[in-house]
């Protein structure tokens, strides 16, 4: 036999060998996550899901501050992912004017309002709509509201997603927390999850005020670009709302500190909005800790870190928090 021939058997081999191996993981990966597909799409979501992992794989393997992994998302390309849990448009928060006098400390060198108190609810899941903007305003005026009262109660998402397109906000096509507290605070209140269930699509507003469980005094809006007053908003106050721009990489994100050089740094290119619920360091790496709206079984049970004080990815363009 001819080493040309000989070579390109065993060649032939491994390939099958790897693609045999490739099917193994997708489908004990569809089973870990209850996926069904037809035929066709079998074949296509494989085909994805292994340049997914191809890609985890070589990530994981270089030198990085965190890793990547696979998760509920790992059959899907970037764009599909984008159409399903992103802004369809990114909103520019260049208009949020910044009106927060900082402290000027002293700050404390970390903290987790979860672990102060029951300061902060569970991680929620936004499902196939562009509506993190909710949750990322729920979220904290769950938060200040608890700080404030006591009281931690679940609100409603799907009353800012069915009633607070006057202030600049779509739906599940995205919106901004900033004008979400100014939507609430104008209608005088926000319903609870409980009264006003989150369903993941838009619908007819049916918000009841006289069934108004939290309420917004004034909206505090940080200066752009200025992540010191982040810093003391969180340090001395309470949770604080941000946007960012998520790249390809962070849906595979799984733990560490994020970073990214594929994403922009600008107010324009925002296409997600969470909750940055404390601050901290590892290994002299300063770093936020983001209280996401992906589920649990995403990232660090549904948390995330990334870099603090280099307006990673946009984030200082446009935080903002309420007065309750």
């Amino acid at each position: 036999m001819s080493t040309f021939l000989l070579f390109a058997l065993v060649s032939a081999a491994s390939a099958l060998h790897l693609s045999g191996q490739g099917e193994f993981h997708f489908k004990s990966w569809m089973a870990q996550h209850n996926k069904t597909y037809s035929t066709n799409e079998y074949n296509e979501r494989l085909q994805i899901f292994t340049e997914n992992k191809r890609r985890i794989d070589k990530h994981n393997a270089g030198n990085h501050s965190f890793t990547m992994g696979l998760n509920q998302f790992s059959d899907m390309t970037f764009d599909e992912f984008k159409k399903a849990f992103l802004w369809s448009e990114p909103q520019n928060c260049s208009a949020t004017k910044g009106n927060y006098i900082s402290s000027n400390g002293p700050h404390p060198d970390s903290i987790d309002w979860r672990k102060k108190g029951k300061y902060v609810t569970d991680v929620k899941n936004q499902g196939s709509c562009g509506s993190c903007w909710t949750f990322s305003t729920t979220g904290c005026l769950e938060s200040v509201t608890a700080i404030n009262t006591g009281k931690l109660t679940p609100l409603s998402e799907q009353q800012l997603v069915d009633c607070a397109q006057d202030f600049n906000n779509h739906g599940c096509n995205g919106g901004l927390p900033s004008q979400a507290f100014e939507y609430i605070m104008y209608s005088k209140g926000l319903m609870t999850e409980q009264d006003y269930p989150y369903t993941a699509y838009d619908g007819k507003c049916v918000y009841k005020p006289d069934m108004a469980a939290a309420f917004v005094k004034e909206v505090m809006n940080i200066t752009a670009y200025n992540e010191m007053e982040m810093v003391d908003a969180v340090g001395t106050l309470n949770p604080v709302s941000f946007a960012f721009e998520v790249t390809s990489d962070f849906m595979q994100y799984s733990q560490g500190v994020y970073t990214s050089t594929e994403c922009h740094n600008t107010t324009d290119k925002v296409n997600h909005a969470v909750l940055a619920v404390g601050y901290g360091k590892e290994n002299g790496s300063p770093y936020w800790i983001v209280k996401n709206s992906w589920g649990t079984r995403w990232g660090i049970d549904g948390y995330f870190l990334i870099e603090r004080g280099k307006n990673m990815c946009g984030l200082a363009a446009c935080s903002s928090f309420p007065q309750v």
